[in-house]
């Protein structure tokens, strides 16, 4: 039995040093350690840790910008989402998703491989009839993976989010694999969000858990993209981009979270996140923001965000992809409900994200994430 154990060890560690050394301590750590029943192994991670020597998130620190567009370091996570809601000539609809997220065990002043920053991006592309999705890995410190903002740029291999001022607008987002390929070009027609108390975001109303969040939602986006049936189609749409960062992303009590993007009109557009807890009810919070630069913040008195039917996916897990949503001040009454169910993202922090129709008092199209499920 132990001989047979050593060969599978030397076996896993052959394939991961095959396909690169950055992701040979990802795999190491799936193969050396006990699989976690509630979470995920990057929960650590993602969680807040009372001994961390990170800087913590407060208060009396908003953001500011362009300088927060920056890396920041002296903070253990750091997440970008970009989504869009886009239509081809023949009017097909698909939903394009792209995350980069940058995550440290331990402070970052190690060179080369001894840098402990770790950097996942993935891309996810899905249409009412399939889709497709694919991750990236990369290890700090050799070039593989990084940022600039003179001018701006983010890349992980030959995926890349840039532009040619110091801000990601304009902005092209670039990437490609043996699924799929996409150029598309990302401007912006509204103002930048700073959800919370000028960004600085809470999380729970009993646990010190916020983080730094701002949002750009509104968003023109064309470009061309390409499938893995050799289709090149011309697409435009709509988009949203916005980054988060801290220490601690969940408090160890959350049980995961639910995120939808909502644009109710041309106009207007609507964020809800909702953090499940142990024993107790979830925290709700939002916005409703406007391209003429108005902004309302919601909390659980104003919205309510109920889940309305589980679905049971091919691997397993049972996620609530249906919701019933509701904004009695701004007279939004909708149920949401996926355009593919299909979007469950089996990668090192899973979770489900796609795109979403809305039904009832707004008929729109957006984004939803669930993560914990």
């Amino acid at each position: 039995m132990k001989k047979n154990f050593k060969v599978l060890m030397l076996i896993v560690v052959a394939i991961c040093v095959g396909t690169g050394a950055s992701v040979l301590w990802l795999c190491w750590q799936h193969v050396s350690q006990p699989k976690l029943t509630s979470l995920n192994e990057f929960d650590s991670i993602l969680s807040a840790n009372s001994q961390s020597v990170f800087e913590p998130v407060l208060p009396d620190s908003p953001v500011i910008l362009p300088e927060d567009f920056r890396f920041h370091q002296d903070f253990q996570q750091e997440w970008w989402h970009f989504f869009a809601n886009v239509t081809d000539e023949r009017g097909r609809e698909y939903g394009i998703q792209w995350s980069y997220l940058r995550v440290a065990r331990e402070e970052a002043a190690q060179r080369g491989w001894l840098n402990p920053q770790l950097f996942i991006s993935y891309i996810s592309i899905g249409s009412r009839e399939n889709s497709v999705h694919e991750q990236r890995i990369a290890r700090g410190g050799v070039g593989q993976a990084g940022m600039e903002n003179r001018p701006f740029r983010i890349w992980l291999d030959n995926w890349n989010w840039r532009s040619l001022g110091k801000t990601p607008f304009p902005g092209q987002l670039r990437a490609s694999s043996d699924k799929f390929a996409i150029d598309m070009l990302v401007n912006p027609v509204g103002p930048f969000v700073l959800p919370g108390e000028q960004g600085y975001v809470v999380k729970d109303d009993m646990l010190p858990i916020a983080s730094y969040n701002f949002s750009a939602p509104f968003l023109n986006v064309n470009g061309k993209m390409m499938l893995d049936d050799g289709d090149q189609v011309t697409v435009r749409g709509h988009g949203w981009l916005s980054k988060e960062w801290g220490t601690g992303l969940l408090a160890s009590q959350h049980q995961g979270w639910d995120w939808l993007v909502i644009p109710l009109d041309e106009t207007s557009t609507l964020s809800v996140h909702r953090y499940r807890r142990e024993s107790r009810q979830p925290y709700l919070s939002g916005y409703i923001a406007t391209n003429d630069g108005k902004y309302w913040a919601l909390d659980d008195s104003q919205l309510t965000l109920e889940p309305l039917l589980h679905s049971t996916l091919e691997n397993g897990h049972s996620v609530p992809l249906e919701w019933e949503l509701r904004v009695p001040r701004f007279g939004v009454n909708v149920r949401v409900r996926p355009i593919n169910t299909n979007q469950w993202l089996p990668f090192v922090v899973p979770y489900w994200q796609g795109a979403i129709e809305t039904i009832g008092s707004h008929n729109s199209q957006g984004f939803m994430q669930l993560y914990g499920y």
